[in-house]
């Protein structure tokens, strides 16, 4: 690989100097995905070179979420009585949450059971809103909770969540390094690894030897594995000194070891493999190896988005005037009461449709547009570190 320029060195220079005088490389980095021509020129390593790691305390927490209704609350709104009233029974030991009593002020969440006098009571709590965290994952990290021979995990390095536990949006392999998203919802989790909506996965891979066009197009047409066919998307030439050749490629699957099998099917070993992009969200400049980056609500809705989640319809205030006097069909929203005008919901996009989908035509380059997903997430880390007293939630490793 190219060693890294003077331009690259100097840029790195003044970022640790700027590092030194208070500031995050956040706050002065602006918003920009990592690019193949970062890694080839160097500039990818020289950000970490000049970083040198910090001493790591406890754990981070993230900032609670205040989506956890309290029980008199929910009681009242069950219909059982005032919020006053659902007090003073919390207050007499009549209400369980979970087969505990229950105390006045006390929060419930999705999933709790409730019981009144012993009885259990249905009620709905909406679950928490999904969180999402951007990671930057090192060479010799695995994607396991539980590793016999005790091998560093990505998931040590995450802040701890008050409830439940992160789950990974598909794994890189103990030698892969890049772009990780982690969340909080298993439903999300699986419609972003679901191969329905074909979210690229774009990576910057290093190979022994340079590939012939026939091996391009073979491995464009489909390579046959143990585990089934396989084929990029797309493969572009990144240069390279003497027998190492940089390629970018984009997959629209998930499986195990895929890039590095199918280069070796046709005969080449891949020598570093770095993940740049998955859907529309791409890497970005100033995220340190080993350190994440939470989304914000635009952006984990943007995610979603990709995702082929479904939003709710609103609800319709004004009834639609009624232009057919003849037309006597009642007004129902979705469960038959008159008054309300639900619009049917409109069909997800199509997968080629979708932001980082797979369905690029052949004409066009499979770089991602310039509307990534992450950089309002960016920006606002960059905000929160230029302000006197503040610093970046989740900007850098764990605290």
């Amino acid at each position: 690989m190219n060693k890294p320029t003077v331009d690259s060195k100097s840029q790195a220079k003044s970022v640790y100097a700027a590092r030194k005088a208070g500031s995050t490389p956040m706050a002065a980095t602006p918003y920009k995905g990592i690019d193949l021509s970062d890694v080839i020129s160097g500039q990818y390593d020289a950000e970490e070179a000049v970083d040198a790691p910090e001493s790591e305390g406890g754990k981070r927490v993230l900032a609670p979420q205040f989506d956890s209704p309290k029980l008199h609350k929910v009681l009242a709104q069950a219909g059982m009585g005032s919020r006053l009233e659902m007090e003073k029974l919390i207050a007499e030991g009549r209400i369980s949450v979970n087969n505990e009593l229950a105390h006045v002020g006390q929060r419930v969440q999705h999933g709790d059971q409730i019981k009144v006098d012993g009885k259990p009571l249905r009620i709905r709590i909406d679950p928490p809103p999904a969180r999402v965290l951007a990671y930057h994952k090192p060479a010799g990290e695995i994607v396991s909770h539980d590793d016999p021979q005790n091998r560093p995990s990505v998931f040590r390095k995450l802040p701890r969540l008050q409830n439940g536990k992160w789950q990974s949006v598909g794994r890189l392999d103990l030698n892969t390094e890049g772009l990780l998203l982690f969340t909080s919802s298993g439903e999300l989790a699986n419609q972003l690894m679901h191969p329905r909506f074909g979210l690229e996965r774009e990576y910057a891979v290093r190979v022994l030897g340079a590939l012939s066009k026939d091996e391009k197009q073979k491995l464009l047409d489909g390579v046959m594995l143990d585990d089934g066919l396989a084929q990029f998307g797309s493969i572009e030439d990144g240069g390279g000194e003497g027998s190492n050749c940089w390629y970018r490629v984009t997959i629209s699957e998930g499986r195990n070891r895929e890039v590095r099998r199918m280069m070796e099917s046709v005969g080449h070993a891949v020598s570093r493999l770095i993940r740049i992009r998955y859907g529309a969200m791409v890497l970005p400049h100033g995220l340190r190896r080993g350190a994440w980056l939470e989304l914000d609500e635009a952006d984990i809705r943007s995610l979603m988005r990709a995702a082929g989640g479904a939003e709710r319809p609103r609800p319709v205030t004004e009834l639609p005037s009624r232009t057919n006097r003849n037309d006597r069909r009642p007004r129902t929203g979705g469960q038959g009461r008159a008054g309300t005008a639900v619009p049917r919901a409109k069909p997800a996009a199509k997968p080629n449709m979708l932001p980082g989908g797979s369905g690029l035509p052949s004409t066009e380059s499979a770089k991602p547009s310039k509307s990534y997903i992450g950089a309002e997430s960016f920006n606002r880390l960059k905000k929160a570190a230029s302000a006197p007293g503040r610093g970046g939630r989740g900007g850098g490793r764990s605290r």
